[in-house]
């Protein structure tokens, strides 16, 4: 008998294929077909079957071969299990009742001026008509406290559907919590890992934060716990980098968002924040001088393929603004606000456009943002 291997393949395309639909063939299950005379070689792969379901489809092979193609065949069949690839699941969190969107604002270096801007645009959002809060995150340099002259202040214990819950501390429009409120002011924080992001979490899930359309989280320089702590804790809409132009703070900006890029991650970069842009001295206020180095995060931007919101200058009253509480934009006629206002709107218009990308199972609607210009604008 001439056995050919036309003919086994087409008698392995009457076997269906367990739990696939379609046939052995077709879905690929069998790898490969040997022929020695009368012996048939064949190598079947399986994803993860029982025992009972492995030994009933070889019994069939056997049979359909012997009653399609010949009788006295040797057959041998080499059953491979494969397990099923395992989809990396993205680290998520539980979301927060009441809060529509949380986004995260980072920087890899410090000093860059993230805690500042974070601030800023908090309350452009709260100008614009947007419910708003802040958590510092910082747990080791807490410093929104300072930006929002609310030093020494401490939040009450409110009850809510019968639990304690702390009172986020109110100003110029925003909520704000931070571990500031519960040290002293020359105090450090000297704690491990593990106790900070258990305090980062009792701020989080413990207050009384309300109905909110954006939460911003004002994290702490670098990749690190607190950074893993938060995307663990908390569905994170999206993320803001902010970095200077220069080299050594675009290479840590780089490390912020390949971090937030990661597989086991996935919050989606809405943009970067280049700050101290350039500097304008006031006798010469048709010059620009690039002390940093020229729109170094714009180029990461287009590098790594995510939205450039926009450049700040560098001008002394935005530190000294945030020196003494109260953030510059409060100052509506300033080039400043102007500034801050372009950003904010470019930001608000990245979260909306990555929640319309979403699956409806995860998208976070904030279509119900009544009053907050920056969506209708």
């Amino acid at each position: 008998m001439n056995i050919t291997k036309e003919a086994v393949i087409e008698s392995l395309k009457t076997i269906s294929s367990p739990g696939e639909g379609g046939n052995l063939v077709d879905q690929g299950m069998i790898s490969n077909i040997m022929i020695f005379g009368d012996q048939i070689d064949i190598d079947l792969q399986l994803q993860n079957p029982s025992l009972q379901a492995r030994k009933k489809l070889e019994v069939t092979i056997l049979k359909t071969l012997h009653e399609q193609v010949y009788e006295k065949a040797k057959i041998k069949i080499n059953t491979k299990v494969i397990a099923a690839p395992k989809a990396e699941e993205p680290i998520k969190g539980k979301p927060i009742k009441g809060i529509e969107n949380i986004i995260a604002v980072s920087s890899g270096k410090g000093g860059v001026g993230k805690s500042t801007i974070t601030a800023n645009l908090a309350v452009t959002l709260s100008k614009m008509g947007c419910k708003v809060g802040v958590l510092d995150a910082d747990i080791y340099g807490p410093s929104i406290p300072t930006m929002f002259d609310v030093e020494g202040a401490r939040p009450l214990s409110v009850q809510v559907d019968g639990k304690s819950k702390m009172e986020p501390v109110e100003n110029y429009g925003v909520k704000v919590l931070s571990i500031g409120f519960f040290t002293k002011p020359n105090q450090a924080v000297v704690w491990r890992g593990p106790m900070a992001a258990k305090a980062l979490n009792q701020m989080i899930f413990d207050a009384a934060w309300g109905e909110l359309d954006f939460l911003l989280i004002d994290l702490p320089p670098g990749t690190g716990d607190i950074h893993l702590s938060i995307v663990q804790s908390l569905p994170l809409n999206g993320a803001v980098v902010v970095s200077t132009p220069q080299n050594v703070a675009l290479a840590d900006a780089k490390k912020g968002i390949a971090m937030f890029q990661q597989d086991s991650i996935k919050v989606p970069v809405l943009g970067i924040i280049e700050n101290m842009s350039y500097f304008t001295p006031a006798e010469l206020p048709d010059n620009k001088y690039y002390i940093f180095g020229k729109k170094g995060a714009e180029y990461l931007a287009k590098d790594r393929n995510v939205p450039f919101l926009g450049a700040l200058p560098l001008v002394q009253s935005i530190r000294e603004a945030a020196d003494v509480g109260r953030p510059a934009v409060l100052q509506d006629q300033s080039s400043l606000a102007v500034h801050f206002d372009e950003i904010t709107k470019k930001l608000v218009s990245q979260t909306l456009l990555r929640n319309q990308e979403l699956p409806p199972t995860k998208a976070v609607e904030i279509t119900n943002l009544v009053g907050c210009e920056a969506v209708k604008s």
